[in-house]
């Protein structure tokens, strides 16, 4: 444990030396200024925690020098020393912020009780800032950030899973956070040093994906000039993530179920079984009970899966969370970006929280980087935002969520001509889920666009 840092102020060398001697024996790191203004300057380049200073000085007197104090450092306890005894000029002291007076002369033992009640006193404040500190972490969790209930309670079940070993099946819609859900329970278990790698099984054609799982052996095809490690492979030791494993192929699956049975796989074209330790956290935003009843997902793989489960909130559950995700995104792409905007507008937030983000806080965070570069103020304003407002609609034949999306949908398309990447940017989701939503809704390209 670090020495509590004195600083003598009194303009009388015996009582620098006096109190100095005394207080180093009890094992403090003490330092000495023979006038206010030494002090002041001293000030500037250490941190002390305690100040001794004698009320009646040539120039500075000891109550200018603790007003200065405690106006550039509050947390200083700030001990006057006097001769006088004078209970009014203790009580200017204590209302200006002094922690205590002692009164000359003083035995060395009541200076030390003194002492060791202050940094008993200041050891239970840091205690304090402490806890107060991590109850306000509970707003966050690795990356997510969260103050609303239902994320506290997924905050919790992270906490209980990641010490196990036991496989993960994170459910819940595009942009909801399941992969950073993924990398916090990763991060809280026990293979935390070993690697994270994740594989989105929604971006890769079936023969690619195998590729990418597995790896694949030299001349295992045309393009195969070198051995190339898997993802399995290079999770040995750590945590594979499969995102959006709810599309890949039945054929892909079964492959997968024998890799999650006994951890041993071949590469493409390979002939030695390789076996690999690792840890399998699964993510959808499919309904994969739905999926079985249909027959394009396995019964088999889904209780493989679906160990222990949970699923993540969609943001229009957990609305009292739009304002603490609105403020860190600012902050953030506000450095990121190098644009001074302060805040958001008290009008911008309430069409924030009105609005139902189908895209979810991914979605919401896309809105505030746009809002923060295009931005014409230091304040967000309505008209910043690229979200939904009932008067853009053009007037859905019911008021069904469907119905409202496929309208959404259309709109951020046609106001970008059809730009996919730029349109699946702004509503938070990625490509592949924009196209099938497309597909799903029928929404068809106008002419020109």
């Amino acid at each position: 444990m670090d020495s509590t840092k004195i600083l003598i102020v009194d303009d009388e060398l015996i009582m620098r030396e006096s109190l100095a001697g005394w207080l180093e024996r009890d094992g403090h790191d003490v330092k000495k200024a023979a006038s206010g203004e030494d002090a002041l300057e001293m000030l500037k380049t250490v941190k002390f925690d305690i100040l001794l200073v004698d009320m009646k000085m040539e120039g500075m007197s000891g109550l200018d020098v603790l007003k200065h104090v405690k106006e550039s450092d509050p947390e200083v306890a700030v001990v006057i020393i006097t001769a006088y005894g004078s209970i009014s000029t203790a009580i200017d002291a204590m209302k200006v912020g002094a922690y205590d007076y002692l009164l000359k002369p003083f035995d060395p033992n009541e200076l030390g009780m003194l002492i060791e009640k202050i940094i008993h006193f200041q050891a239970q404040a840091r205690e304090n800032l402490f806890l107060k500190e991590q109850y306000k972490d509970r707003t966050r969790y690795e990356n997510m950030i969260a103050q609303a209930g239902p994320m506290q309670e997924v905050f919790d079940l992270i906490a209980d899973v990641a010490p196990t070993g036991s496989t993960v099946l994170i459910t819940g819609e595009t942009g909801t956070g399941k992969g950073l859900a993924a990398k916090a329970i990763h991060t809280a278990s026990p293979r935390a040093e070993g690697p994270f790698v994740v594989v989105n099984c929604g971006a890769f054609p079936e023969h690619l994906l195998e590729s990418e799982l597995f790896g694949y052996q030299k001349g295992a095809f045309t393009d195969a000039k070198t051995n190339k490690k898997g993802r399995l492979e290079l999770a040995h030791g750590g945590t594979l993530f499969l995102d959006e494993i709810g599309e890949i192929s039945m054929r892909m699956q079964i492959d997968l179920l024998r890799v999650l049975e006994d951890r041993i796989f071949y590469r493409v074209g390979g002939t030695q079984p390789i076996e690999a330790d690792f840890r399998v956290i699964a993510a959808t935003n499919k309904n994969l009970e739905e999926a079985i009843k249909e027959r394009i997902f396995r019964e088999d793989l889904y209780y493989r899966l679906n160990v222990i489960s949970f699923i993540m909130p969609p943001l229009r559950d957990r609305k009292d969370d739009i304002p603490l995700l609105s403020e860190h995104f600012l902050r953030r792409f506000s450095q990121e970006t190098n644009r001074h905007i302060d805040e958001i507008s008290r009008e911008a937030m309430d069409e924030m929280m009105l609005y139902e983000w189908p895209g979810n806080v991914r979605e919401l965070e896309n809105a505030i980087e746009r809002a923060v570069v295009v931005g014409k103020t230091r304040k967000i304003m309505p008209q910043d935002l690229p979200i939904f407002r009932p008067e853009h609609l053009d007037a859905p034949t019911d008021n069904s969520l469907r119905e409202i999306e496929k309208a959404h949908i259309s709109r951020i398309l046609n106001d970008n001509q059809w730009n996919i990447s730029r349109a699946s940017q702004i509503l938070g989701i990625d490509r592949s889920t924009l196209y099938s939503k497309v597909k799903r809704y029928s929404i068809q390209r106008p002419p020109g666009a």
